[in-house]
């Protein structure tokens, strides 16, 4: 356990020591307001035209379908927790400080998901408390309300989807060890491929797509204004549950190519 809490500690020092990290999390920071603003300003003014006069949007909804793109950002600083330390050479560094190889990749994964989680939550909650000033107004017709038990729902859900996506991006950085070959395959997992399942209009492809790391994160956090039109046909457990899968299984291939592989 003590040379688990040391590796922590170094792969903390490690995160917080470069630049890319602050870009990385205040490019995510903005990114989740302008895309929540624009989603939600989208929702309220369809509302208005279509005369739904009853319709509530929660500000938070907003922010939980803006994840789709926002990913990204905390996605490129999962991919660099480990695929920067090879192309610098570092990782026989750290490798030679933790001979463990497994202990590695945790102490990565013990940092890099609750970093992610907060960073979810917290630009998560401006971005909700921007969407309800700026379209709460009579100009919208008051339709943006902030349920505080949904709103606090949805941003948990938020950073747990973050931390799961960032934990599976490092299992892929791990077995490609290059940030070209990880950012296109997280892309092609996350974004990609399921689009191109979905426009093949064949329903066994539109199944699979729907249990894909980012659609099965969206039936996790109940969103009901994604790519696909509406809500995830399934319930948030099973989204919950084929998200720790994808994850669980790009942390095996990453830990078994780390393990067979000389850094």
């Amino acid at each position: 356990m003590r040379t688990l809490r040391q590796a922590i500690g170094a792969e903390w020092a490690k995160l917080w020591s470069v630049r890319s990290t602050w870009w990385c999390l205040a490019g995510a920071a903005a990114l989740t307001v302008v895309t929540a603003l624009m989603l939600g300003g989208a929702a309220a003014t369809d509302a208005l035209r279509a005369g739904r006069t009853g319709v509530r949007v929660t500000a938070s909804e907003p922010v939980v379908s803006a994840t789709s793109f926002v990913q990204f950002a905390l996605v490129a600083l999962a991919m660099l927790a480990i695929t920067s330390e090879y192309s610098s050479g570092s990782i026989r560094v750290t490798l030679q400080a933790t001979p463990v190889r497994g202990m590695v990749l945790a102490a990565k994964a013990l940092v890099v998901a609750p970093v992610m989680a907060a960073a979810g939550v917290l630009s998560g909650a401006v971005a909700t408390a921007a969407v309800h000033v700026v379209l709460s107004g009579d100009l919208f017709g008051g339709i943006v309300v902030l349920p505080i038990g949904e709103v606090v729902t949805d941003l948990l859900g938020v950073g747990v989807f973050f931390a799961l996506v960032s934990v599976m991006t490092l299992g892929v950085g791990a077995a490609m060890r290059s940030a070209a070959g990880t950012l296109t395959v997280v892309f092609m997992l996350l974004m990609g491929l399921p689009l191109m399942l979905l426009m093949t209009g064949s329903q066994v492809a539109l199944d699979a797509s729907l249990r894909m790391p980012m659609f099965a994160g969206l039936a996790f956090m109940g969103s009901v204004d994604n790519l696909t039109g509406g809500p995830i046909p399934y319930p948030a457990g099973e989204g919950l549950a084929w998200l720790v899968a994808w994850t669980a299984a790009a942390l095996a291939a990453g830990h078994a190519v780390l393990r067979h592989r000389d850094a």
